[in-house]
């Protein structure tokens, strides 16, 4: 089982949390959301949870509650810029329908 970050997500990552001055990785999760069933969570996490489980990926540390796991299990995630939207895209071989705002997947 593992999570992994592209090279351009894991310096995105790296720089961000310079720029907060505080932080020990990215915190990535699902919740149930939206037309087609579930969402992803993501944010910078500060410090770790009870049950966390960890990966470490381009060197940075990456943090998945254990119900989330299973839906992002093989997952890649990618910082991209598209036009003048930039922002991270997860490849998710779990994935098997998304809704047609992209706001939300099925597994």
């Amino acid at each position: 089982m593992a999570v992994t970050l592209t090279a351009r997500a894991a310096g995105h990552v790296q720089r961000t949390i310079a720029k907060r001055g505080k932080g020990i990785g990215l915190r990535l999760g699902v919740k149930t959301t939206g037309c087609s069933g579930l969402a992803y969570k993501l944010e910078f996490a500060d410090d770790a949870q009870e049950g966390d489980v960890r990966f470490e990926s381009n060197g940075v540390q990456v943090l998945i509650d254990p119900k989330s796991l299973a839906y992002l299990d093989g997952t890649e995630l990618d910082f991209v810029r598209e036009g003048l939207n930039e922002g991270f895209k997860f490849h998710n071989p779990n994935e098997k329908d998304r809704c047609g705002c992209g706001e939300s997947f099925n597994v």
